[in-house]
């Protein structure tokens, strides 16, 4: 994050709530999130023709209290900076996170993940951001968050058949 930025988590607002299914165990889709080498391959939205944007960089001190910053890039070679601090982590069922664009102005909300059982194998995500200052912010972030959970939620059982943990 650029120096002098707030890091502390909005109080209130508006949220973006969505819910997701992966097929994937939870301690498996808990490390995709922590993990910069994980985050990279799965980390941002699509352009408007349905192609992905990348993660060139990714850096993670994962702990509470520890500062992440990443870079998304758009098919196009535009770059998008954000970044924030780690609330709380809670291996494997929850985390939570500030974030903020790095730009002037832009407003710091609050992520919270939360990770649960949910059958042979699969793991029920609860995504929420916080501290939306109108609903058009909202609104704009949950086509982002949602392209990402569609990633995410594709990576996820490629990597669980990889590493031998999908029944």
């Amino acid at each position: 994050m650029a120096a002098g930025r707030s890091a502390e988590p909005p109080a209130g607002g508006i949220a973006l709530v969505m819910t997701r299914v992966l097929e994937a165990p939870r301690e498996l889709v808990f490390r995709l999130w922590a993990s910069p080498e994980h985050l990279a391959r799965w980390w941002g939205p699509r352009d408007d023709e349905g192609r992905d944007f990348t993660a060139p960089s990714v850096e993670l001190d994962f702990r509470p209290g520890g500062r992440y910053r990443i870079c998304i890039r758009s098919p196009q070679g535009r770059e998008y900076w954000h970044g924030g601090v780690y609330q709380e982590i809670i291996e494997p069922e929850r985390l939570s996170f500030t974030f903020q664009w790095e730009e002037e102005g832009a407003p710091v909300t609050l992520v919270e993940v939360s990770l649960a059982e949910h059958g042979a194998g699969q793991t029920l995500l609860t995504f929420r951001q916080s501290g939306f200052e109108n609903e058009a912010s909202r609104d704009g972030h949950e086509g982002g968050w949602s392209e990402c959970m569609d990633r995410l939620g594709a990576y996820a059982p490629a990597v669980a058949v990889n590493l031998g943990e999908h029944p």
